[in-house]
């Protein structure tokens, strides 16, 4: 998949928007993680070198009606100037005269940041008045925004309509490395997947399942599958209308010599808290009826390690437990620290972005993998096999 990417004489000289995601952890009206800041860095760096005059267009949050001082990206604005030391003026619109007079005026080492786009209706519904608008004050246009890629609104696909467009560096890099693990994979491959849900994950099993050798799969949907081979899950997360698709994906992967690997045992609990008693049950005898399983065992991790360790490629989606409590962290620490040594080995590390990023680094593990998607939804809908709509406009002929 080949991209158009930009380089100096595309963007000397011009007014250009750029679409990142800052979409940041915020408390108190400071950001408390700027992973996704800093991802983008490689990006606008180039283009300010370059001789671009940048302004960056991004949402924040889920404003339901219009302005909403909750969403407002002018922390993320101050944030970015104390991380960069870059001259950062933040604009408290995205279209309109302020816009147009603020890029009319902007001095060549000054970055705009514009205030959130989701403020209007028009960006979700990419309406083609508001991608006008928000196109028309600049020459060219580069989405960095791989975590917003997967939505085909006003500033991801819509504005592409209006303006020379580029996919940034970022966005060359999700697609490079996810690319490397859904089509051309070195093997043994060992599909990792994990969190809440079997239907999340459904595109993902369909489209990699002829190529992998291995499916492992922990985290609440696990017992979905559980359940669908007979086993007692007490009150364990189960999406009762997946069981039949569960029983099939099954016998689907024994036809296709791809082994599915369940926990077989579990670390349960009455209730989703840090302070009541923990304990470990052997799957061979059924979960108690008003305990839940809330991360895998030592038997499953010990058995989880082992596959893993044979991997030359791992594609890992969703973490094997609740994570964020610390008596049921062991099983994606352990599988973190699985994965960690196949990248040590030589082999292709991918983490698809979410919960399993925000795992692996509160966990220390994000700079021993070999690529830690910013983009948990539009990462999954890649690896099913689709052209991402803020990605397609941007395909080199």
């Amino acid at each position: 998949m080949k991209l158009r990417i930009p380089d100096s004489k595309d963007v000397s000289g011009k007014k250009v928007l750029v679409r990142v995601d800052f979409n940041v952890p915020m408390k108190d009206g400071v950001v408390t993680d700027d992973t996704r800041i800093k991802a983008h860095l490689d990006t606008l760096t180039f283009l300010r070198n370059s001789g671009a005059r940048l302004a960056l267009v991004s949402h924040l949050g889920r404003p339901k009606e219009g302005r909403d001082s909750q969403f407002s990206l002018k922390p993320v604005a101050e944030h970015l100037k104390a991380l960069t030391g870059w001259k950062v003026t933040f604009i408290q619109d995205c279209i309109g005269e302020e816009v147009t007079r603020a890029v009319a005026s902007q001095q060549q080492e000054e970055v705009l940041v514009l205030e959130n786009v989701r403020f209007y209706k028009g960006e979700t519904k990419n309406d083609p008045d508001f991608a006008k608008e928000l196109a028309k004050p600049f020459e060219v246009f580069v989405m960095d925004a791989f975590s917003a890629a997967h939505r085909a609104h006003a500033s991801t696909r819509g504005v592409v309509d209006y303006l020379t467009s580029f996919a940034g560096f970022l966005i060359k890099r999700e697609i490079d490395s996810l690319g490397l693990v859904r089509d051309n994979p070195a093997h043994p491959y060992i599909l990792i997947l994990g969190g809440a849900k079997v239907s999340d994950k459904i595109g993902v099993i369909e489209n990699l399942i002829s190529k992998v050798d291995h499916i492992i799969i922990g985290g609440g949907m696990a017992y979905t599958f559980l359940k669908a081979r007979g086993y007692g899950i007490g009150k364990s997360l189960c999406e009762e209308e997946k069981l039949e698709y569960a029983k099939e994906m099954l016998e689907l992967s024994r036809s296709r010599g791809v082994e599915i690997h369940l926990p077989v045992d579990s670390v349960v609990a009455p209730d989703v808290k840090a302070d009541v008693p923990a304990s470990v049950i052997d799957l061979e005898t059924s979960i108690p009826e008003d305990m839940m399983a809330l991360d895998i065992g030592p038997k499953s991790i010990d058995n989880f390690s082992k596959i893993i360790g044979k991997a030359k490629t791992v594609f890992w989606n969703g973490p094997m437990g609740v994570f964020e409590l610390e008596p049921f962290r062991a099983g994606t620490e352990k599988v973190a620290l699985a994965v960690a040594q196949v990248t040590k080995n030589g082999g292709h590390t991918v983490i698809g972005g979410g919960d399993t990023a925000a795992a692996v680094n509160m966990l220390g593990f994000s700079d021993q993998m070999s690529h830690v998607s910013t983009g948990g939804g539009a990462s999954l809908e890649f690896m099913e096999g689709k052209v991402l709509p803020g990605i397609e406009p941007l395909l080199a002929e």
